[in-house]
């Protein structure tokens, strides 16, 4: 199988998207083999993340990641033997740099609070915190758009995140009705579909020009409209 064919091979089996940690005493140091292997590894996931940006995962070539990162493509297919497999490891990097974020697991649109904090106020305040990662927002963007077709290596990825949104935003809009503060009429269930909706809507509008819309304030007129003040 050639380089090129491997490319969008399906993912080998055993083939972790994390390494293991070196067990104590092996290697040699912090800068050991298994130091600069790490760092490699990471590169070309930070190279692949900006090239699956720009790009999406079918317009982006491996051999831009390896060109962005200074290594040969079979260099490359020596870390992800193919290109599946680092589309998982950078997916896997989008979920944990949006939870280190702001410790919601939100972007792109962005999910909802925990703890005791007003479910409008989660959601006005992870839309400010996305302004602050458009790589991370362009990312989804360009995965979910891809996600459409049937043989989208994404499309799981994508349809699991939705299902996950609307669940808990129509949650977020039932505990406001039985609050007595969701105008009467209002569905959670549909309200969260649109609100997933609006949101992906805005930001598409906010990732192409900035200055076009202002992604907060739509988001609290919409929500203004079906949620009345505490």
């Amino acid at each position: 199988m050639t380089a090129a064919d491997r490319s969008d091979a399906s993912p080998a089996d055993g083939v972790e998207a994390t390494p293991r940690p070196a067990a104590p005493g092996r290697g040699r140091g912090s800068r050991g083999p298994y130091a600069k292997s790490a760092e490699r590894r990471a590169a070309i996931v930070d190279a692949a993340f900006d090239v699956f940006s720009s790009r999406g995962y079918r317009g982006g070539s491996l051999q831009e990641v390896a060109d962005r990162v200074g290594v040969s493509q079979t260099s490359l297919l020596h870390y992800f033997p193919s290109k599946r497999d680092l589309l998982r490891a950078v997916l896997e990097r989008r979920d944990a740099v949006s939870i280190r974020g702001d410790g919601s697991g939100g972007a792109g649109p962005g999910s909802a609070a925990d703890g005791d904090e007003d479910f409008t106020e989660a959601v006005l305040r992870q839309a400010r915190h996305n302004e602050a990662v458009p790589g991370l927002i362009g990312l989804y963007t360009a995965l979910a758009g891809e996600a459409t077709t049937d043989d989208s290596p994404v499309r799981d990825y994508v349809a699991s995140r939705f299902d996950d949104l609307r669940s808990e935003y129509a949650a977020g809009f039932r505990a406001l009705r039985e609050q007595g503060r969701l105008v009467d009429g209002v569905d959670p269930d549909r309200a969260a579909a649109a609100l997933v909706a609006l949101w992906d809507g805005i930001q598409l509008q906010w990732l192409i020009d900035p200055t076009s819309v202002d992604v907060v304030a739509q988001l609290r007129e919409h929500i203004d409209r079906i949620v009345l003040p505490a």
